[in-house]
This record gives structure tokens, sequence and C-alpha cells, in this order.
């Protein structure tokens, strides 16, 4: 592999040429004089050339010094450049964000904010990709996450933005046909609508911290919670779903709450950032946008 080019004495080089003296560049790059000078002496040995006449009062550039030093110029130009852009693309609110968020909390939630965000942020693009698997942000490239639920032990930054309420639910049409559980444990004897991404089981707690597991066994099986509501409206099983899923079929008494004094483990939405202390301004301004909304979300998202 051939050597990469010295550019630290490229752009040392390109100094003493502009101001005409290794004392000079010295001053102006806040650098040694005996730094300025190994540089160039490295680079002249590199090139096989000399690039200075030196006496004691002054140097002044050869011919091949001369040609050189054009190049030189351009190379530092272009490394101040590319400086200005990474500095002003990590303090402008301009440019992309990838974004990460469950499906159904996505569209309901995440999506609108969003939505309010590029509003005022007319140079800021967003990718919001909806899913409910477990996706690996580090390696999918995404700037944030928001999840639902435990987190596993991860490098990864994580903030908790508030708590996310579950119920029991069911249609008065499932009730009436199958009649209403009056304590936990008879959910076993029931059709349940199972939501595949968290296992087949149920884990609810009561009152005097008793504790019941029900295996979820019923009709349907889906991974997203939105996509059990048809089959639930239909009273064809009961389901847990959060509140962000099932406010407005509640409020409407499409479905209603039962074995209200039983709850599953207390559920989180967190908030997700890769490791590093260091993040584009662009991507601070979306976190504290989302942080300040999803906090300040009315009820069906308790906290």
């Amino acid at each position: 592999m051939p050597h990469l080019p010295d550019l630290e004495a490229w752009a040392i080089f390109a100094c003493v040429a502009e101001h005409g003296s290794f004392s000079a560049a010295a001053a102006a790059t806040a650098l040694s004089k005996p730094t300025i000078s190994k540089a160039i002496a490295r680079l002249e040995a590199r090139l096989g050339i000399a690039l200075f006449h030196r006496t004691s009062r002054r140097v002044t550039l050869t011919e091949a010094g001369r040609t050189l030093a054009d190049h030189a110029r351009r190379l530092l130009a272009d490394a101040r450049l590319a400086e200005e852009a990474a500095l002003e693309g990590a303090t402008a609110l301009a440019g992309p964000i990838r974004v990460s968020a469950p499906m159904s909390f996505g569209t309901a939630h995440v999506a609108p904010v969003i939505a309010q965000f590029l509003a005022a942020h007319e140079r800021i693009e967003i990718e919001l990709s909806l899913s409910d698997a477990a996706t690996d942000i580090i390696a999918e490239g995404f700037d944030i996450a928001l999840r639902i639920g435990a987190l596993p032990d991860s490098s990864l930054r994580a903030r908790r933005l508030r708590t996310i309420a579950t119920h029991i639910i069911a249609a008065p049409a499932y009730l009436d046909r199958y009649g209403r559980p009056r304590h936990a444990a008879q959910l076993g004897e029931h059709r349940l609508l199972g939501y595949a991404n968290v296992g087949g089981a149920l884990h609810l707690r009561g009152p005097g911290g008793a504790e019941v597991t029900v295996r979820a066994v019923g009709p349907l099986r889906a991974n997203s919670g939105e996509a059990m509501l048809p089959a639930l409206r239909a009273g064809l099983g009961i389901a847990l779903l959060p509140d962000f899923i099932i406010d407005a079929d509640l409020a409407a008494g499409r479905v209603e709450p039962i074995l209200t004094d039983w709850h599953s483990p207390a559920i989180a939405l967190h908030l997700l950032t890769p490791p590093g202390a260091r993040r584009p301004a662009r991507v601070d301004a979306l976190i504290s946008f989302l942080t300040a909304a999803m906090r300040d979300a009315p009820s069906p998202i308790p906290a």
C-alpha cells in the first residue's frame, strides 16, 4: 500500500511559503519554530528536493518550491473548507436525521410531532422508519429511536420519557357470549389475542401483590397491537393493549376494560441514541422537541 501524504507537512509548507519565514509561520500557526523546521525537512526528505533556499536572514522558495507551493495552498484551502463544512454540519439546523419508532405509536404520536418539527425547521430532512421489530439502531444508522417496554443491556444512551398504561379489554359482544372473568387466573379459560413480539404469555399483578401468568391461547397473534383491533371489536377475544391503541375504542364503547385491578408490569417510552457524547445540533434539536412533546402528551399516555 502506498504511503499516505504527509498533510500536516504540506499545510506547514503552504504557511511558510505564504509568510516568507519559519518564524512568521510559527507565529501564524501557534506552532514552535522547531516543529515548523522539522515538518519542512520531513517533506523535503520525502520528495527528495529542496523547497527553500535558506540564509541566516530569510528563506526563499526554490524553483521546485514555487511550483509545489500552489498545490500546497490548494490542499490547505480544501482542508479548511472541509473543516468549515463539518463545523457547519455539527452546528447548523440542517441536514438528514434518521428516526426509528414502533409502528402504531409512531403513526399516532411520533409522525404528528415530526410534522410540527419539520414545519419549524425547513432545512432538516427526516427519514422515519416504523417497525415493531427490535432494530439495531447502530448497525442501521439511526440517529434516534423510540422504544416501548423493557430495554436490553446495551451501549445505547437511553432517556426515559414516560410510563405507558395498558388495559385488559374485550368487546361487549365477547363478554355476552363467553362471560366476564372475575379473576386474572380465569383468563386461561378464555380466548386471548396475543402480541407476538412479547412472547406467548401475559404476566399480571393484582391486589395485595398477587401475580398471575397466563398463556395467551386464542384465534390471533399479531406483531402489531393495532392489527388486533378488528378481531377485538368483532368479539373474537380478550387483549392486553396500551392506551394509545385503544383509547378511541374505549371512548366509543366498542371495547371495555375488565379486571381493572389487575395490570401488567409498568412499561415505559424511551428515547435511545447511539453511544458518544457528540451529536449534530439538528439531532439534539429533534431530541429536545420529541422529549417535550412526549412528556407533555395528554392522556392516552398518562405520566
